[in-house]
């Protein structure tokens, strides 16, 4: 039998295309599409305004992947809610919704793990299963909107992975994502995270893309980011940052820069002036987060009078900075926690 096709991954064009053997006119791929992408379906008999025959054509041609939600955490603080995924093969992915004045945001996860090391990250702690297809990242979108009945605004790709390894299903998510013939998301309320792979922050610098990069920094310099993040070996914090000002300068986007702060570790006035000095003339901002305690390490978060005076220095040197404020603190809302402590419980069962 012929393995079936990722029929939510298509672009509309793709799936125009894809159908024109089984003798369908061009519309009726806007059909199609319109159920996966603004109706949200997960299976082909509930595209009703397809006759019966043509359902099971495209049941027998094409596979629509999709997410069960096998934990749900609602935070009773501020109303944050963490999903557990389970997709096709069993594997286990989480995606983070938070609610905003603006409306809801959700934290999406680009591989199952991550294989970046970060040593204050729960997301790899056991390494990186698999990158995940667009699909599979439209999915933790789409069951997300469904089980709270509204759409989300805005959306960060700072869940669990590296977007930036796993390039080409990221923008094809991003790209179906955004497009007027689909979700029809602002490209422009979409922020990618990346570690700081240096390539192909120059590869995106060529598509001029309309998102945010944020680029997670951590440290001001060589000797800092290259103990708690070990990419920084590779591409050292002035290559990081030289590939961040061409960028700049190619797409006139301004870049945000993530800093977890650490208690002794990266938090210090020195390191704010260090910080500062690098960044000086950039078009950029820095958010400041207090660093998530995972327990399989014992990084302290900042206390708040240490972020103040982060943050005072930062602005004192003219460098936009905001402190993030900390969403679900009661449902261990960052990502990588959730599914590590569910796989450990399994297994000891």
């Amino acid at each position: 039998m012929t393995e079936r096709k990722d029929i939510r991954g298509m672009t509309l064009e793709e799936l125009k295309e894809d159908i024109g053997p089984m003798g369908l006119p061009s519309f009726r791929a806007g059909q199609i599409y319109s159920w996966l992408h603004q109706k949200y379906v997960s299976e082909f008999s509930e595209m009703t305004n397809l006759s019966k025959d043509l359902r099971a054509a495209l049941e027998e041609r094409y596979v629509i992947y999709d997410t069960v939600i096998v934990d749900k955490r609602v935070s009773a603080v501020d109303g944050t809610v963490k999903y557990l995924y389970e997709l096709s093969d069993g594997h286990l992915v989480e995606t983070v919704l938070m609610k905003y004045k603006y409306g809801w945001s959700i934290c999406v996860s680009s591989q199952i793990g991550c294989d970046m090391g970060c040593r204050f990250c729960a997301s790899t702690l056991d390494g990186c299963a698999r990158d995940l297809r667009a699909s599979e990242m439209l999915a933790q979108v789409y069951t997300a909107m469904k089980d709270i009945g509204e759409r989300v605004s805005h959306l960060v790709l700072m869940g669990m992975g590296e977007p930036l390894l796993n390039y080409d299903e990221v923008l094809r998510f991003l790209d179906i994502l955004t497009g007027e013939d689909g979700t029809d998301l602002s490209a422009r309320h979409v922020s990618l995270s990346t570690c700081g792979i240096v390539p192909r922050i120059y590869d995106l610098m060529e598509l001029r893309p309309q998102f945010t990069l944020s680029v997670s920094l951590h440290a001001p310099n060589d000797e800092i980011r290259s103990q708690i993040m070990p990419v920084n070996r590779r591409w050292g914090v002035e290559e990081l940052l030289q590939a961040c000002r061409d960028y700049i300068a190619a797409t006139n986007r301004r870049i945000s820069f993530e800093y977890a702060m650490m208690s002794g570790i990266n938090d210090s006035d020195a390191c704010a002036e260090e910080l500062a000095s690098r960044l000086k003339g950039m078009l950029c901002h820095v958010n400041l987060i207090p660093a998530n305690e995972v327990r399989e390490n014992d990084y302290v978060r900042s206390s708040a009078e240490r972020l103040k005076a982060f943050s005072d220095i930062l602005e004192k040197n003219g460098i936009t900075t905001t402190v993030r404020r900390t969403l679900g603190p009661d449902i261990e809302a960052s990502c990588g926690q959730l599914r590590r402590n569910h796989t450990k419980e399994a297994t000891e069962r």
